[in-house]
């Protein structure tokens, strides 16, 4: 099982909480870092100070929107961050959600068929070919494109991709998904011999997408109905994260001993599942350093 590293975008926590994340992480030799896009950090800067400031770990761009960023966007931002370093920069794409769509000003109506047109032109692009008659200078070499799915048009979108991720998936869901595409990738969040506050943490991060379809419907089907009821009734965030259980957070993350993790982690890739992008905890907490070291592939000095 491959493992990577997701940055957290806490937005409790400065920019600055993020990169020290991916620079602990090629110290203790994770081949990838992906760097997101929604509501803190802007993926291409972000990623051109990581790289700047690392030596070993690829770069992955995203998931970036195909619904606020254009495809030759992507393509310039991906070529611009490889300028600065020699080593690959893969490219994610998603259709993030409808409040991210209203911040930029854009919509989400049509995201299904930008997505499979967005695959394609990035391809071209990246492989040095032209779309609506531009070209990249520099296409970035050794370039992958990642396909961020849930539902069924995505899934089919990313058939053309070189990998697909799942984003917070329960075990029967990475293995009705996984298999449909024989590079997936699953998005989730860890930690190891976590306390009860860092628990309560991940129990939070949960909350935004308990109403939201097709999430909803997985916690439904994991066991959590009446929650997913209650979410749909619009209560308080601060309401609804008082009332989400421990069994969820085991349900969708990786928690417990570093025994326990590791078993998590081993049921995942019998799913179906072929890398797990961890998203960890804050690397200036203890279960933060904890985490990221104890599932560290091959430290370097």
């Amino acid at each position: 099982m491959r493992l990577s590293v997701v940055l957290g975008e806490w937005l409790n926590r400065p920019i600055s909480a993020d990169i020290d994340v991916a620079v602990m992480a090629d110290r203790a030799g994770y081949p990838e870092v992906w760097v997101g896009e929604m509501a803190k950090l802007d993926a291409p800067v972000a990623a051109a100070v990581i790289a700047s400031n690392t030596e070993r770990i690829e770069l992955c761009l995203g998931p970036l929107a195909v619904t606020v960023r254009s495809s030759v966007q992507i393509a310039l931002a991906a070529s611009t961050v490889a300028a600065t370093t020699r080593r690959p920069v893969h490219v994610a794409l998603g259709t993030s959600s409808d409040v991210v769509a209203r911040w930029h000003g854009r919509t989400r109506r049509g995201a299904a068929d930008a997505l499979a047109r967005g695959v394609g032109e990035v391809r071209t692009l990246l492989d040095g070919g032209r779309v609506s008659g531009f070209r990249l200078r520099e296409p970035p070499p050794a370039s992958t494109i990642t396909v961020a799915a849930f539902g069924p048009r995505a899934v089919a979108a990313a058939a053309n991709a070189d990998r697909m991720v799942l984003n917070m998936v329960t075990l029967e869901a990475a293995a009705q998904l996984a298999p449909r595409h024989p590079n997936t990738a699953a998005w989730l969040a860890v930690a190891v011999d976590p306390d009860e506050a860092e628990i309560r943490r991940l129990a939070g991060g949960y909350v935004p997408y308990l109403a939201a379809p097709g999430y909803a419907e997985m916690f439904a089907a994991a066991g959590f109905g009446e929650l997913v009821a209650f979410a749909r009734e619009r209560p308080s965030p601060k309401e609804l994260a008082e009332r989400v259980p421990d069994e969820l957070v085991d349900a969708v993350a990786l928690v417990g001993d570093g025994a326990s993790v590791r078993a998590r982690i081993d049921a995942y890739h019998g799913a179906g599942v072929r890398e797990i992008g961890l998203v960890l905890p804050p690397v200036d907490t203890a279960v933060g350093r904890r985490t990221i070291e104890a599932l560290a592939p091959a430290p370097h000095p």
